[in-house]
């Protein structure tokens, strides 16, 4: 049963979250967190960051500063122009926040007049990290997030992007929940959309009975959910990986570190378009981890967002590897 309907008098639990948008427009506030009845937590980042160029400085900032947001988002007085009426959701990965994985991306969509808006899910109430919990309550939480966004704007729709554990629960949101009411597009950026085999490891767990419940403990909820052959996949993608009237881009890199086999990011069915780096410059051998801050990556995010207005992105050489270094020192 779908929990969000096209037009404005179907917000009927806005009224509960109302006062956070207060709050959220209040300057210098910071914002509460609100815990989903499962125990996860979610929150909208309010203090803005600066903008980076290279994942792990991101992750970096945001263990110092928890409530950062990527500059440019959560503006809730923002009114969507002629030009750009549908504000767009940033969701973001595993393990991660709105800051550490859009702070390339949120900036470059405000200075192009977009309204941005990003927020915190999935977090264990003993933990700091977000996009840890289950998928369906992180989705559920995204659409509580999209109520407000199209209250504050008068928005009818929105358009959707999400990175990596972002693309599949905001796909869920879409697919399962309702949000294809107030969808318009859906843009995946290295989106585990069939899930990963993380090297052959996830694969074997899966052929071995009750291996992937005994891992759930030591993986967290929504990295075993990210698995090949998972239960939640299988649900998520029960009928076809689409529905009726949203139209999908998938990003990804052939070279993914993280999602294999890469074949696996690649949506199929009617308003879908798929996308790989390697195709269309041969000598960017970015992977999973610094996608979101690669140029050309996000050229083609903005593009697809706002074809009418499509440049042609600057195709130069990315190394193999790059970014992983500064990933991993950020991470420990």
């Amino acid at each position: 049963m779908g929990c969000l309907k096209r037009g404005r008098s179907a917000h009927v639990r806005t009224w509960m979250l109302a006062p956070l948008v207060g709050i959220v427009m209040a300057m210098g506030t910071s914002s509460p967190a609100l815990a989903d009845p499962a125990g996860s937590i979610w929150t909208i980042p309010t203090q803005p960051g600066p903008v980076q160029s290279v994942h792990g400085f991101a992750i970096t900032y945001e263990k110092q500063n928890q409530d950062a947001a990527p500059l440019g988002a959560n503006d809730f007085g923002c009114v969507p122009s002629e030009d750009h009426p549908r504000p767009v959701v940033l969701v973001h990965g595993t393990d991660s926040s709105a800051y550490s994985d859009y702070a390339a991306l949120s900036p470059q969509l405000a200075d192009a007049g977009f309204c941005v808006f990003a927020l915190n899910f999935g977090r264990d109430p003993a933990k700091t990290t977000y996009g840890t919990e289950d998928l369906r309550t992180s989705a559920a939480q995204l659409g509580q997030f999209v109520e407000l966004v199209l209250d504050s704007t008068g928005a009818p729709n929105i358009d959707i992007v999400g990175y990596s554990q972002g693309a599949t629960v905001a796909r869920y949101f879409i697919n399962k929940l309702g949000g294809a009411d107030v969808v318009n597009r859906w843009v995946g950026i290295a989106s585990p959309s069939h899930g990963g085999n993380f090297y052959g490891l996830g694969s074997a767990a899966a052929a071995i009975p009750g291996a992937v419940d005994m891992l759930t403990p030591v993986l967290t909820p929504a990295v075993v959910q990210q698995i090949q052959g998972s239960e939640f996949l299988a649900d998520l993608n029960s009928g076809g990986d689409t529905v009726p009237g949203v139209d999908y881009v998938t990003i990804g890199s052939r070279i993914d570190e993280m999602i294999q086999p890469v074949a696996g990011i690649a949506l199929s069915g009617p308003n879908t378009t798929n996308l790989f780096i390697q195709d269309l410059c041969p000598v960017n051998f970015t992977g999973h981890f610094q996608l979101p801050y690669d140029p050309f990556t996000l050229a083609l995010v903005i593009t697809a967002l706002d074809p009418a207005a499509a440049q042609t992105p600057s195709c130069v050489p990315v190394a193999p590897g790059t970014g992983i270094p500064e990933v991993i020192a950020a991470s420990h």
